[in-house]
């Protein structure tokens, strides 16, 4: 019956990956740059290219969000299923007196469309630059090479700075805004558009979560299979596949039971 299963419309397409640090200040912040790692390992791993687009990093090696391009057949159909708040508890490294604390980030995964698939007109964006900023708010450089572009149709807004060059950054946020606007395409009306996006990144509040990483007692627990998963350093280290397999056969099979029913 799997044979029978609709094809996926994204099947093969490379991916858009954001991570932003949610609730739990700094601490948030080292979590989004270790899930970022894992993909990033994970990633190569694959055989995958990875860029980054986008990003604003904190002096101690975390991350306030960060968005890659990630290049690779399997890419969409493998990664897919990471969307939404990923939980962790542990001891911060801050953390002078041993408690554990509750932090969050949220994953976005995208399908990236072709250029000729979702097409920008000029006079559909509204593009403004800025000087970009280190992490300590020193300024990178006199001119203004960041970008921030508002697609006005939908309202959509995308920054980059990581380019020296203002015409790299601004090749870089297309990227991203075509991501978003197909993302905003594919969904029938108003109402489903904001379903998909609180289910793809929630509100970072600790109560809205897919995983949870547990330090402590060396534990993740994904909460859409039910199922714990262990040796964290591992998966973190990239070695996340496990978990990823166990997400796309749920979901064939969430599929297959749909199909008999219908």
């Amino acid at each position: 019956m799997e044979h029978l299963l609709p094809r996926d419309p994204n099947e093969g397409k490379n991916v858009i990956l954001e991570i932003r640090a949610g609730t739990g200040g700094d601490e948030a912040a080292l979590f989004a740059g270790d899930l970022f790692r894992m993909y990033a390992r994970y990633a190569e791993r694959q055989g995958w290219k990875l860029e980054v687009l986008s990003s604003n990093p904190i002096g101690v090696g975390g991350f306030k969000h960060v968005v890659a391009g990630i290049e690779g057949a399997d890419a969409w159909r493998h990664l897919g299923h990471e969307s939404g708040v990923h939980r962790v508890q542990r001891v911060p490294v801050t953390e002078a007196g041993g408690r554990i604390h509750t932090s969050t980030a949220t994953v976005a995964v995208l399908a990236e469309p072709d250029p000729v698939e979702v097409r920008i007109d000029d006079k559909d964006i509204k593009m403004q630059t800025y000087r970009a900023s280190s992490a300590g708010g020193q300024n990178v450089q006199k001119v203004e090479s960041a970008v921030r572009i508002t697609h006005i149709p939908t309202g959509i807004t995308v920054t980059c700075e990581d380019e020296r060059s203002q015409y790299q950054n601004k090749i870089k946020a297309l990227r991203v805004l075509r991501a978003h606007i197909m993302e905003r395409l594919t969904s029938e009306q108003a109402q489903e558009i904001a379903q998909a996006r609180r289910s793809q990144v929630g509100t970072a509040e600790r109560s809205e979560k897919i995983r949870t990483y547990n330090f402590p007692q060396d534990r993740i627990t994904d909460h859409r299979l039910g199922r714990n998963f262990h040796n964290l350093p591992e998966i973190l280290d990239g070695n996340v596949g496990s978990i990823i397999e166990a997400l796309e056969e749920n979901a064939r099979a969430r599929q297959m039971e749909e199909l008999a029913r219908a």
